[in-house]
């Protein structure tokens, strides 16, 4: 968003620079008196890079979004016919593991389908900021624009074993009021940016 805003490049340079050896310490303080992240911390990372390590464990949602994820195929089992969710084998599968359930029971299609979904949302988002001449308001849709693809990105990557475990919504899918609300919220932001852009 700071890219859009035309932040020069220098400044990013020094954010990345920053990022890197602020990584590079976290790794390197592990097991040292003075160790930035928490033990699980850690442990999460850990899991991440290699889930069999521990797979009934601290890998155990991720092994188990795997099966469910693999067994769906090309057009899932069914609704309401996932062995992985419909047995219990899948831990939270009404929040954060709720694609991995939608993709066991309607498969890569409806995977697919939802994604194409969100990519309308979006690009509805970038349209309507493009075509806003007020620079706050096409900032803002870009913003909630977005926030709204990291949040479904890092969901998808996080089932996928592509992104460590975190607590990360699904947007409009996943199971729970004050995310849906905050994200309605967003939502109206956009559309009254859009409605009253100038003319």
């Amino acid at each position: 968003l700071m890219f859009l805003a035309g932040v020069h490049w220098p400044y990013f340079a020094a954010v990345i620079t920053a990022a890197i050896g602020l990584v590079t310490a976290v790794f390197q303080s592990r097991g040292t008196p003075w160790q930035l992240l928490k033990d699980y911390q850690y442990r999460r990372i850990d899991t991440f890079l290699d889930p069999s390590q521990d797979p009934l464990g601290a890998g155990y949602h991720i092994t188990q979004s795997k099966i469910a994820l693999g067994s769906g195929g090309w057009s899932g089992r069914g609704y309401m016919q996932g062995t992985q969710s419909r047995l219990n084998f899948l831990p939270e599968k009404h929040t954060d593991f709720i694609f991995t359930t939608l993709a066991e029971e309607f498969g890569f299609v409806g995977g697919v389908s939802l994604l194409c979904l969100y990519a309308l949302i979006i690009l509805f988002c970038v349209v309507s900021a493009v075509k806003n001449k007020d620079r706050f308001a096409s900032l803002l849709t870009l913003g909630i624009a977005l926030n709204f693809f990291l949040f479904f990105a890092v969901n998808m990557s996080m089932v996928m074993g592509l992104a460590p475990v975190v607590g990360v919504p699904l947007p409009m899918v996943s199971y729970g009021g004050s995310a849906m609300l905050v994200l309605l919220l967003a939502f109206g932001f956009v559309q009254s940016a859009h409605v009253h852009r100038p003319r």
